[in-house]
């Protein structure tokens, strides 16, 4: 499957994976992923530097919460001011699933930055367009008319409800993955960062064992289809999946992506700002990473939820921009690409994250100085 480019790596002195000697003393040992955070640190000087490596309290806290989790999980916390950046596991790559939709809707932005097409523009959904699973917009669809829209609308149903089918029609109006793989690649991301799928429909039904035919898209068929597949075929097809995913990507990959997207290197200043204020409204995942981000902040964010194969959960993950009110802002992955944890012990682990971020923020110097105003 063609992929992007090569991506360009954190400088080492930037990057902390490893603990030092005595952040690792003063992780928490515990089983429980209730990691108590240490003390918050004092605010700085106005004429004091600003911070060019983490604290080494959120690099401990950050790893021991990975450390503790059942399942395999990727998180990355990245500085985008100074472009630190922290993580565990975060050059693994984990399914993106719903992830994904994030680039779909950068490579419309960029088309539209480029006058190759407009927010405006009329697009028809009809019954040989529904895909499977969250596709909300499926119940406007009525008849040979189908239903018409434009593509703004279809870019926040994809954005802020997660739906399959939206997004499949943007992605077939920018030229299909090879244009999003493009897109990507101009930007400096790569397969060894940053995968891209066939699509929705291509893509999990490949992950469950079966070919896909269009007559799943109608009600519940591709449930039945592949509840009539044996489990062993079922086993096969998922663990394919997640040892190589078409559509996987490294949490450090996501997170300077979205680092650089927040710094306007990504997309026009307009299409910047339009694009992170739909995700900022995004619908899904209240209870995940959004749910630790305190009153004052705000999070920007896609989610991705994968497959079941009882007991096995895959593709579970949060990704966005957490910005503190002076301005600092923190891009955020948090992927759980397989688990047999419940759904309340994610939320715990992705909250846990958000929160050790804001505890132990430090607002820069520009900030500070700003605060300190009359």
């Amino acid at each position: 499957m063609g992929l992007a480019g090569a991506c360009t790596a954190i400088p080492q002195s930037q990057r902390i994976a490893a603990v030092p000697p005595a952040a690792a003393a003063r992780a928490p040992a515990s089983a429980s992923l209730s990691v108590p955070l240490p003390p918050p640190q004092p605010l700085p000087s106005p004429v004091a530097t600003v911070r060019a490596a983490p604290s080494p309290a959120l690099v401990a806290t950050i790893r021991e919460l990975g450390r503790q989790f059942p399942g395999k999980v990727g998180i990355a916390v990245h500085n985008v001011e100074t472009g630190w950046t922290v993580d565990h596991n975060g050059d693994l790559l984990f399914p993106q699933q719903s992830v994904s939709k994030l680039w779909v809707a950068m490579t419309l932005m960029d088309a539209v930055d480029r006058g190759k097409l407009s927010l405006d523009r009329a697009v028809t959904i009809r019954q040989s367009d529904l895909t499977l699973f969250h596709q909300p917009i499926a119940a406007m669809v009525k008849g040979e008319q189908g239903y018409t829209t434009t593509l703004r609308n279809l870019l926040d149903r994809a954005m802020q409800q997660s739906d399959n089918t939206a997004n499949d029609s943007i992605l077939r109006t920018v030229g299909g993955p090879e244009a999003v793989r493009g897109y990507l690649a101009r930007r400096f991301f790569g397969p060894d960062s940053i995968r891209f799928g066939p699509g929705e429909r291509l893509l999990q039904s490949q992950t469950a064992g079966l070919t896909w035919t269009q007559d799943m898209s109608q009600g519940r068929r591709f449930y039945t289809a592949r509840a009539n597949l044996p489990r062993s075929a079922r086993e096969k097809a998922l663990d394919a999946y997640l040892s190589n995913p078409p559509d996987g990507a490294s949490p450090v990959g996501i997170a300077r992506a979205l680092g650089k997207l927040r710094k306007g290197e990504m997309l026009s200043p307009h299409s910047t700002r339009e694009l992170l204020a739909i995700m900022t409204d995004a619908k899904t995942g209240p209870q995940r990473v959004k749910a630790g981000v305190p009153a004052g902040w705000s999070y920007a964010h896609k989610t991705g939820t994968g497959q079941d194969l009882s007991p096995r959960s895959t593709g579970y993950n949060d990704v966005g921009i957490m910005t503190a009110p002076d301005g600092t802002a923190y891009a955020i992955a948090v992927m759980i690409g397989e688990t047999s944890a419940p759904i309340p012990k994610r939320w715990e682990l992705m909250q846990s994250v958000s929160r050790a971020v804001a505890h132990l923020h430090q607002p820069t110097t520009r900030a500070v100085a700003h605060l300190q105003q009359p």
